[in-house]
């Protein structure tokens, strides 16, 4: 009878507490979005994010209250010696946050900590080749994205790209795309969509566009898109979602159902800040 009723006690904590957690969660960083926002966190974001300017003043403080969320939460770690500095967190943050700035996201749950290279750093790869042949290749990267808690990045390719806005190319909002693929532990190029019915349009939309994309690249014809989107449709996801957060009017203009495809799973529309 004892064990009977300490068994229920056990029960009743354990559903307690996962009823209660997200409600304590969500109550923790709605504080943290409520604090002020340090002047000089707003300025190093200003200096290091040419976009940050051009938001409205609600989009610049929902980010900014993001932003707070995010260093609260996640953990970076240096490598290869390099001293993380406040400037390093405050603007890969501010790019990462991007992607949930209409509260498309939960703040990535899977990750746990961002890598930073001072540059392009080296991987060892095992590939096999056929034959019962495996190769091992030392291959250089500028960013990855890790299905379990991490994210990898090399600054001096961030550092690029907040420079270079324009270009299509963006480390962080790629691999940070690749986080947001990868929540149902898959990735596959399909992030988790607000509603059943969604996964049957962005089937269509995406495969298309997809398809095209690797027809014009073994072409040779010139793309809005980066070639590296035909790699596959996970990269396909993570490279159009670089193209529509740097280049929304040549989205538009050239890919019309891919741009509101996004637009409405991103909840914004920036060739407002263009």
């Amino acid at each position: 009878m004892v064990e009977t009723i300490i068994i229920f006690l056990i029960i009743g904590l354990i559903v307690t507490g996962i009823l209660i957690s997200p409600v304590l969660t969500k109550r923790r960083r709605n504080r943290l979005k409520q604090r002020p926002f340090p002047l000089l966190w707003d300025s190093t974001i200003e200096n290091n994010l040419s976009i940050y300017p051009r938001l409205s003043p609600i989009e610049r403080r929902r980010l900014q209250g993001h932003v707070q969320v995010f260093l609260a939460e996640k953990q970076f770690i240096g490598c290869q010696g390099l001293q993380v500095t406040e400037e390093m967190k405050l603007t890969i943050a501010a790019v990462a946050c991007l992607l949930l700035l209409n509260e498309r996201g939960e703040y990535f749950p899977k990750l746990r900590s961002i890598l930073i290279y001072p540059s392009t750093y080296f991987v060892h790869e095992t590939i096999a080749t056929g034959n019962y042949v495996v190769e091992e290749r030392r291959v250089a990267r500028l960013g990855e994205s890790w299905v379990n808690d991490q994210v990898v990045v090399s600054w001096e390719q961030v550092q690029q790209d907040t420079r270079n806005w324009r270009d299509g190319h963006n480390v962080v909002l790629h691999e940070f795309a690749h986080q947001l693929d990868q929540e149902d532990g898959k990735a596959e190029g399909v992030p988790i969509l607000p509603r059943k019915s969604d996964y049957h349009n962005w089937s269509q939309v995406m495969t298309k566009e997809y398809q095209q994309l690797c027809h014009h690249v073994q072409q040779g014809i010139k793309t809005v898109m980066d070639s590296y989107g035909a790699t596959n449709p996970a990269e396909f996801f993570a490279v159009a979602t670089e193209t529509f957060f740097e280049k929304p009017h040549q989205l538009l203009n050239h890919h019309p159902a891919l741009y509101e495809l996004l637009q409405r799973y991103y909840q914004l529309d920036p060739v407002q800040w263009a």
